[in-house]
């Protein structure tokens, strides 16, 4: 973490992350592509999400999530920055050749080895299936599905826990505490997700969060009711309603979940 002198009412207590670990600064060709931002808004050009637009012109890395090349050995070439998400990306090199972007677990350096395998070893970075990694083992980027790539634990700091195995599943603790069964084929990565520090940031000023392409949040109780529930009134006033959102869905306590049909797989709920 690295602090600012108080220069302005915004420097005063903004802090950023230093990039000494980081050994590249340009991406790898053929590994970007040019990232559309929609602004919030749908294809008819409606906003459905708000307060979102503008932002710093970055590129999409294509991310190896999957982690299909298996029993094929890699070398870390390189640690760099990735706008798209709160973790660092290393490049690894296999030795057919391919290179390939992974999320950066803590504790990978330069040079060091990772593998995908049946029986790798218990180390940052690798990857095995969940039947192979012992009890207690830190992990991320876990499968949900069988071959289908990392869907859980992908942000910095974060990391799951492999609680116990039976049968066919295995009960996994996610960071927000919910215990889950995940099929002990599915795949997962060794390690902690890197960039501890992410969490510790103090934005400082507003326009550090228009770089990021987040707008202004307008209350809803300084809208206009044609705007939303909370809005109108002389003075202030919610109209006597719950607390919602701007298409009146109750904002305290209320599920929104739908999914009954993998309702079976949440061993302990993450709000209890």
């Amino acid at each position: 973490m690295k602090n600012y002198s108080a220069t302005s009412p915004g420097r005063r207590f903004q802090t950023g992350l230093e990039f000494n670990e980081l050994t590249k600064k340009k991406p790898e060709k053929g590994l970007v592509a040019f990232l559309h931002r929609g602004g919030g808004r749908n294809n008819s050009g409606v906003i459905t999400t708000d307060h979102r637009g503008g932002g710093v012109k970055n590129k999409y890395r294509f991310i190896d999530f999957r982690r299909d090349k298996i029993d094929i050995p890699g070398t870390v070439i390189a640690l760099e920055y990735d706008p798209n998400r709160s973790a660092r990306i290393a490049l690894v090199q296999y030795i057919d050749g391919e290179r390939r972007y992974i999320v950066s677990p803590v504790g990978l350096k330069v040079g060091a080895k990772i593998i995908s395998a049946e029986n790798a070893d218990v180390a940052p970075g690798n990857v095995m299936p969940l039947r192979n990694i012992p009890l207690g083992t830190a992990i991320h980027n876990i499968e949900l599905k069988i071959n289908g790539g990392g869907k859980l634990v992908r942000s910095a700091g974060s990391s799951a826990q492999i609680m116990a195995k039976e049968g066919e599943y295995a009960q996994v603790r996610m960071p927000s505490g919910e215990v889950r069964l995940v099929n002990l084929a599915c795949r997962a990565t060794i390690g902690q997700v890197g960039n501890i520090d992410h969490e510790n940031v103090s934005i400082g000023k507003a326009g550090r969060n228009r770089y990021l392409g987040k707008r202004p949040h307008v209350r809803g109780m300084a809208m206009n009711p044609v705007d939303h529930p909370h809005g109108g009134g002389e003075g202030r006033s919610k109209g006597g309603n719950h607390p919602c959102s701007p298409t009146s869905v109750p904002a305290k306590g209320y599920k929104t979940r739908w999914n009954k049909r993998t309702d079976k797989f949440i061993v302990k709920d993450r709000r209890k």
